[in-house]
């Protein structure tokens, strides 16, 4: 296991876990709350415009599956295509849960791809920050943008490995490098990773952390996923914090030869 000291701090806070998790896509409340178990998480996401935070009375309360007592909520912009309608998302998120100033900040480009609108996020981004809030920013692998929405003010940086719920891993090992490498805050990524594999390269790449929904939600098992993810974030880290070895065109043998003894 990873040292108890090696601790993840987000705006001021705390964390053991380094892996975060969605809420969404599970097939009832039951699962949704074995498999946020499982994974070990201690923050986990929700999208506000498709969450009843209690705004619903007559539906499911996720603050009921998922006390806030045992878990620091993350509310999300999930489904917006322009600054208004995020910064209109947060606010209605602080006002549903008594102040909370923590925000996932995404605002999607198009329906197809979900690729982040970088222009509408630093606006939104900008906004936000000024009126309080503590910023957590989806966005792509460019080092640049990263590196102007941390000087903005964002507490963590979250590019994508791949496109949201693509399952395709981590496409640019390089990029998302050059952003940990520059970075003060922390960054995690976001989106895109599909299996335990995926989340343990994020982790050797030097990310400070994993957030994922669709990877653990949508596997056949995913509860079962949701204890691989946890692993593979530890054994990630740990990898990452050991130093790998040099990588070689050619064998290198783990005895030496030289001073063998032959009959």
């Amino acid at each position: 296991m990873t040292d108890q000291t090696d601790t993840l701090t987000i705006a001021g806070r705390t964390f053991t876990s380094r892996l975060l998790v969605g809420t969404g896509k599970y097939k009832d409340m039951t699962e949704t709350r074995e498999a946020i178990d499982a994974s070990g998480a201690e923050i986990v996401t929700i999208a506000v415009r498709r969450t009843n935070l209690g705004q619903n009375a007559d539906e499911p309360n996720i603050l009921e599956v998922l006390p806030p007592s045992e878990f620091t909520y993350l509310p999300n912009t999930a489904g917006c295509y322009d600054a208004k309608t995020a910064v209109r998302t947060c606010k209605l998120a602080r006002e549903l849960l008594d102040g909370h100033d923590l925000v996932k900040l995404e605002v999607l480009g198009d329906e197809k791809t979900l690729f982040p609108d970088v222009m509408q996020t630093m606006k939104a981004a900008e906004e936000l920050i000024a009126d309080g809030f503590k910023i957590m920013v989806y966005t792509n692998d460019d080092p640049i943008i990263a590196r102007e929405l941390e000087a903005m003010g964002c507490v963590a940086v979250m590019p994508l490995a791949a496109p949201i719920g693509s399952g395709l891993g981590v496409r640019n090992k390089l990029n998302i490098m050059t952003i940990v490498e520059n970075a003060k805050v922390p960054v995690l990524v976001d989106a895109g990773v599909g299996t335990a594999s995926d989340a343990a390269v994020a982790m050797e790449l030097g990310c400070d952390g994993v957030l994922m929904n669709t990877a653990i939600a949508a596997a056949q098992k995913p509860v079962l996923m949701a204890s691989a993810m946890k692993k593979a974030i530890q054994a990630g880290r740990e990898a990452f914090l050991a130093g790998r070895m040099p990588a070689k065109r050619f064998a290198s043998a783990s005895s030496p030869v030289d001073g063998l003894f032959f009959d």
